[in-house]
């Protein structure tokens, strides 16, 4: 497993191992004794799956309160798409900025998304499938978002706003300096 720094400190990509033959591949995406030795000592308790039919659907951005915060680990098992992490702790040096790398199933990349930040991505391909771990179960009295195409966080998103498809809940977010703090 390869563990790089981005841009923003605590938002790491980790590219598990892969071994490819003639039959396929074999990978250990996870392991978390793994985890622990390369100074990531992150729990995870819920697994989550969602696959995108169109090109250019958005999910995101978003995030959960405490007490039920959530880091999420995020991979592409089929296509492609632009994974964000916006980091929302009004008291970090990188408040309102981001970090946005593609994931692929040919990059075999992950995105680790630390409690904190909203997390989003807009699908490059038809059909994407994601899937990620989070540290802490979906909690609907805790899931809030942020608007995906606030101008302030200047997301270089690969899509026209006209061309986003969207959920109805991922349409009505509220801009970041509307949001109250959230993360001390």
């Amino acid at each position: 497993m390869r563990v790089e720094n981005t841009a923003l400190a605590d938002v790491k990509i980790v590219t598990p191992k892969r071994f490819d033959d003639p039959r396929g591949f074999f990978s250990e995406v996870y392991n978390e004794a793994a985890w622990r030795a390369a100074g990531l000592p992150h729990h995870f308790v819920q697994d989550n799956h969602s696959l995108s039919l169109t090109a250019g659907t958005i999910r995101g951005l978003h995030f959960q309160l405490a007490p039920h915060a959530q880091i999420k680990l995020v991979r592409v098992t089929r296509g492609r798409v632009l994974d964000v992490a916006v980091d929302l702790r009004r008291s970090s040096p990188s408040f309102g900025r981001h970090v946005a790398i593609e994931l692929s199933d040919e990059n075999w990349t992950q995105l680790l998304a630390p409690v904190g930040f909203a997390h989003g991505f807009c699908t490059l391909s038809e059909n994407a499938e994601v899937l990620y771990k989070v540290s802490d179960f979906h909690s609907p009295a805790h899931d809030r978002g942020l608007a995906w195409d606030d101008p302030d966080l200047a997301i270089a998103w690969p899509i026209r706003p006209a061309q986003a498809v969207l959920s109805e809940k991922d349409r009505n977010w509220p801009r970041l300096r509307d949001l109250a703090e959230l993360f001390p």
